[in-house]
């Protein structure tokens, strides 16, 4: 006889990301609902507003792979070969996931939120040279055989991941052709934002750059309003203070961004893009 099933009876989210489908992520939008998803504590989750019943498979597999593109690129079998080597985890604003000179622990693989990657100058001078969303994963150079961090990787917008330890994923590595092709993939993708991220600091003004970071945190994050400060901008865009003033107000003179108490609203899209320099559009066009 079959025996009953576990099921995780949870009631739905009104906060769950429009961009997902409502059907499932709704159900799993915590850590300890995902985590209990991706460990196998469950077979089946209950959508207690109508009874709908999403078997572990189908929802599992679901969740992850509309929410980490490097992931879902994955053959379901190899995804769910490594889902006994993945905890699921909760990140916050503020979490440094990573130091200069330190060894890589854990890699994550963002569900939500966005991780910024600082190169630290003198011991306390930041510029951001990388960012890492749902596309990806946060600990790249462990593929490419290097254990110790060059950068700070902090999160900038919190949200859920899946993370693995290093040993485990080396060993995940060697044993998945699947697994190398969209890692590698991934590697070559984040040089090459890299190098258009330095052509960019050079030759573009800072309220070009500006409204490019305000529209890639926008389109990470989902959302048109988020927390950032004035000095966390300054190390993403690596100038003084009163230059981000300077090129905020710009903005918000024309009427396309809101600042207020640390938070940013975008308030027109389509005159922010215009006012973005090339470098989003390329990167945006590239990411597809």
């Amino acid at each position: 006889m079959k025996p009953a099933l576990r099921a995780l009876d949870v009631q739905p989210c009104a906060n769950a990301a429009p961009a997902v489908p409502a059907r499932i992520l709704r159900l799993v939008k915590s850590a300890p609902e995902r985590k209990a998803l991706a460990s196998g504590q469950v077979d089946a989750v209950i959508d207690r507003a109508n009874g709908a019943v999403f078997l572990l498979h189908e929802a599992r597999w679901a969740a992850v792979a509309v929410a980490n593109r490097l992931l879902a690129a994955l053959p379901q079998d190899e995804y769910q070969r490594l889902l006994p080597g993945l905890d699921a985890v909760e990140l916050a604003c503020g979490d440094v996931l990573h130091e200069p000179g330190q060894l890589i622990r854990h890699v994550y693989f963002p569900l939500a939120g966005l991780v910024s990657l600082l190169a630290l100058v003198e011991g306390h001078r930041a510029l951001e040279v990388g960012l890492v969303g749902r596309e990806g994963m946060v600990g790249i150079s462990l593929a490419l055989g290097v254990d110790v961090s060059s950068v700070r990787a902090v999160v900038q917008g919190g949200g859920a991941a899946l993370r693995m330890t290093a040993a485990r994923f080396r060993k995940e590595l060697c044993a998945s052709l699947a697994l190398q092709d969209e890692v590698y993939r991934f590697a070559e993708a984040t040089l090459s934002r890299a190098n258009r991220n330095a052509a960019c600091h050079r030759f573009h003004v800072v309220e070009a750059r500006l409204a490019r970071r305000l529209l890639t945190t926008g389109d990470a994050l989902r959302s048109d309003e988020f927390p950032l400060t004035q000095a966390f901008l300054a190390d993403m865009l690596g100038v003084r203070r009163v230059g981000i003033t300077a090129a905020a107000g710009a903005l918000q003179r024309r009427k396309l961004i809101g600042y207020r108490h640390g938070s940013i609203r975008i308030l027109d899209r389509k005159g922010l893009e215009a006012a973005a320099c090339e470098c989003y559009r390329i990167v945006r066009n590239d990411s597809r």
